[in-house]
Protein backbone atom coordinates (compact mmCIF):
# COMPACT_ATOMS: atom_id res chain seq x y z
CA UNK A 1 0.00 0.00 0.00
CA UNK A 2 1.32 3.58 -1.23
CA UNK A 3 1.41 6.47 1.29
CA UNK A 4 1.89 9.59 0.95
CA UNK A 5 4.81 11.71 2.02
CA UNK A 6 6.64 15.37 1.81
CA UNK A 7 9.20 15.46 -0.45
CA UNK A 8 12.58 18.09 -1.06
CA UNK A 9 14.55 17.83 -3.93
CA UNK A 10 18.28 18.37 -3.84
CA UNK A 11 20.35 18.76 -6.59
CA UNK A 12 23.51 16.07 -6.24
CA UNK A 13 25.32 15.60 -4.77
CA UNK A 14 24.21 17.45 -1.78
CA UNK A 15 21.62 14.82 -1.27
CA UNK A 16 23.85 11.76 -1.14
CA UNK A 17 26.30 14.04 1.21
CA UNK A 18 23.01 14.12 3.45
CA UNK A 19 23.29 10.44 3.13
CA UNK A 20 26.68 9.98 3.98
CA UNK A 21 26.20 12.79 7.32
CA UNK A 22 28.39 15.33 5.47
CA UNK A 23 25.97 17.83 5.07
CA UNK A 24 23.89 18.83 7.84
CA UNK A 25 22.34 21.73 7.02
CA UNK A 26 19.90 22.77 3.45
CA UNK A 27 20.15 26.30 2.90
CA UNK A 28 17.14 27.64 1.31
CA UNK A 29 15.78 31.17 0.82
CA UNK A 30 12.45 30.12 2.37
CA UNK A 31 11.34 28.34 5.45
CA UNK A 32 8.70 25.77 5.64
CA UNK A 33 4.95 26.89 7.26
CA UNK A 34 4.95 24.21 10.10
CA UNK A 35 8.43 22.31 12.14
CA UNK A 36 8.88 19.91 12.57
CA UNK A 37 8.61 18.24 9.20
CA UNK A 38 9.08 14.70 9.93
CA UNK A 39 9.90 11.20 7.21
CA UNK A 40 10.61 14.10 4.48
CA UNK A 41 11.61 11.79 1.49
CA UNK A 42 15.12 13.11 -0.06
CA UNK A 43 15.02 13.47 -3.90
CA UNK A 44 18.07 14.14 -5.31
CA UNK A 45 17.95 15.51 -9.07
CA UNK A 46 20.78 16.67 -11.15
CA UNK A 47 19.66 20.97 -11.71
CA UNK A 48 18.26 23.93 -9.90
CA UNK A 49 14.41 23.96 -10.40
CA UNK A 50 14.51 27.20 -10.23
CA UNK A 51 11.04 28.37 -12.21
CA UNK A 52 7.68 27.79 -10.71
CA UNK A 53 6.29 24.62 -12.21
CA UNK A 54 9.46 23.08 -12.48
CA UNK A 55 10.20 19.52 -12.71
CA UNK A 56 12.08 16.48 -13.41
CA UNK A 57 13.08 12.86 -12.89
CA UNK A 58 14.51 12.47 -9.69
CA UNK A 59 15.78 9.47 -7.37
CA UNK A 60 14.41 8.83 -3.33
CA UNK A 61 17.44 8.06 -1.07
CA UNK A 62 16.37 8.96 2.47
CA UNK A 63 13.64 10.13 4.84
CA UNK A 64 15.04 12.57 7.40
CA UNK A 65 13.67 15.18 9.78
CA UNK A 66 13.40 18.78 9.54
CA UNK A 67 13.95 19.77 13.66
CA UNK A 68 13.96 23.38 13.28
CA UNK A 69 15.33 26.42 11.01
CA UNK A 70 17.28 29.26 11.86
CA UNK A 71 19.04 32.26 9.71
CA UNK A 72 22.30 31.06 7.90
CA UNK A 73 25.55 32.17 9.72
CA UNK A 74 28.40 32.62 8.23
CA UNK A 75 30.62 29.54 10.57
CA UNK A 76 27.87 26.94 9.00
CA UNK A 77 29.34 26.72 5.51
CA UNK A 78 31.19 23.42 6.00
CA UNK A 79 27.66 21.82 7.56
CA UNK A 80 26.07 23.22 5.00
CA UNK A 81 28.96 21.80 2.00
CA UNK A 82 28.47 25.03 0.28
CA UNK A 83 31.07 26.97 -1.59
CA UNK A 84 30.65 30.34 -0.35
CA UNK A 85 28.31 32.24 2.42
CA UNK A 86 25.50 35.04 1.89
CA UNK A 87 23.56 36.38 4.19
CA UNK A 88 19.39 35.87 4.21
CA UNK A 89 19.60 32.27 4.28
CA UNK A 90 17.67 29.78 6.42
CA UNK A 91 19.64 26.56 7.44
CA UNK A 92 17.17 23.78 7.80
CA UNK A 93 18.75 21.70 10.57
CA UNK A 94 18.90 17.39 8.99
CA UNK A 95 18.24 14.38 11.24
CA UNK A 96 17.40 11.25 11.75
CA UNK A 97 18.94 10.27 7.97
CA UNK A 98 17.75 7.06 7.04
CA UNK A 99 18.66 5.70 3.91
CA UNK A 100 16.39 3.57 1.57
CA UNK A 101 18.02 -0.02 0.78
CA UNK A 102 17.47 0.84 -3.06
CA UNK A 103 16.79 4.35 -4.75
CA UNK A 104 13.21 4.54 -5.95
CA UNK A 105 12.78 6.97 -9.35
CA UNK A 106 10.29 9.88 -8.77
CA UNK A 107 9.41 13.47 -9.97
CA UNK A 108 11.44 15.89 -8.46
CA UNK A 109 9.56 19.52 -7.98
CA UNK A 110 10.47 22.67 -6.27
CA UNK A 111 9.95 23.79 -2.53
CA UNK A 112 7.93 21.11 -0.42
CA UNK A 113 5.75 18.64 -2.36
CA UNK A 114 4.19 15.38 -1.57
CA UNK A 115 4.63 11.90 -2.79
CA UNK A 116 4.00 8.61 -2.83
CA UNK A 117 6.00 5.45 -2.45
Amino acid sequence: MLRQYTALSIVAPNAERIVQGLKTLEVRSWQPEKLPLKDVVIVQNQNFLLNEGDEEMGRAIALVDIESTHLWQSDEVGAACASYWAAGYFAWVISNVRPFKKPIDVVAKRKLYKIKL
